[in-house]
C-alpha cells in the first residue's frame, strides 16, 4: 500500500489519513474565512494538496481536479483579502444583481460543459458512469470554483453558493467511499449557515454605522 492510501481505522471504517487531515484543514478553511482571517487561504491551499491526493486514490476526478482548481484559487483569495483590507478589516458585501447572474450562469453553463467534458474523456467515477453521476461529479467541482470566486472577493452569497453544493457533495462523498470527507460536507452544511448570517449581518451593521456617520 503506497502511503498516499494509508489509512487509520475510526469507529471499524478505515480512513485515509489525507481524507481525514485534509479535512481537518477544510473545516479550519471555513472558521478562518467567518474571521476573515488571511490565514483561509494558507490553511485552504493545504487541504486542497492532501484532498486532491485522497480523490486521486479514490478514481473521483472531479473532486481531484476541484481540490487542484481551490489551491489555484487560494492563490488568488489570499492576494485579493490581502489588497481589500490594507491593513483594515476587510470589508464583505453581498453581490450585485449582475455579479449574481455571472455566478449562477457559471454554475448551470459550466456544470453543463464540464459534464460533458468528464463524459467524453472518461474523466469522472469509472467508463460508462450514467450522465446523473458524471453531472453531480461536474456540479461539485464548477459550483467549488464558483464560491472560491465568490469568497475571494468577499462576497455574501459564496456561502449559499457553498450550501447548494453541500447538497450533491454529500451522498457523491458516501458513494465515492470518502467517508471523513461526506461527514465532514454534513458539518460545512451548519457552519455555512452560521457564516452567512454572520457575514450578512456584519455588512448591514457596517452600512447602517456608514449610513448614520454621513447623515
Amino acid at each position: 500500500m503506497s502511503w498516499a492510501e494509508a489509512s487509520v481505522e475510526i469507529f471499524g471504517h478505515p480512513v485515509k489519513w489525507t481524507d481525514l487531515v485534509g479535512n481537518v484543514f477544510a473545516l479550519a478553511t471555513v472558521l478562518f474565512a467567518m474571521r476573515k482571517s488571511l490565514w483561509t487561504w494558507p490553511v485552504q491551499f493545504t487541504g486542497a494538496v492532501l484532498l486532491f491526493i485522497a480523490s486521486i486514490s479514490a478514481h473521483v476526478t472531479g473532486n481531484a481536479l476541484k481540490q487542484a482548481l481551490f489551491a489555484i484559487l487560494a492563490i488568488y483569495g489570499w492576494w485579493r483579502w490581502r489588497r481589500g483590507s490594507q491593513g483594515h478589516e476587510l470589508a464583505v458585501r453581498p453581490a450585485t444583481g449582475r455579479e449574481r447572474a455571472t455566478l449562477i450562469a457559471a454554475l448551470l453553463v459550466g456544470t453543463a460543459l464540464v459534464t460533458v467534458l468528464f463524459k467524453t474523456f472518461n474523466l469522472s467515477w469509472y467508463p460508462g458512469a450514467p450522465w446523473a453521476l458524471v453531472a453531480a461529479d461536474a456540479y461539485i467541482f464548477v459550483g467549488g470554483a464558483v464560491a472560491t470566486w465568490a469568497q475571494g472577493r468577499a462576497l455574501v452569497d459564496f456561502w449559499i453558493v457553498w450550501v447548494l453544493v453541500d447538497l450533491v457533495g454529500v451522498p457523491v462523498a458516501y458513494n465515492s467511499g470518502l467517508t471523513v470527507s461526506a461527514t465532514v460536507y454534513v458539518v460545512f452544511f451548519a457552519m455555512v449557515i452560521y457564516g452567512f448570517v454572520k457575514w450578512l449581518r456584519e455588512y448591514r451593521t457596517t452600512t447602517q454605522a456608514k449610513l448614520a456617520v454621513a447623515s
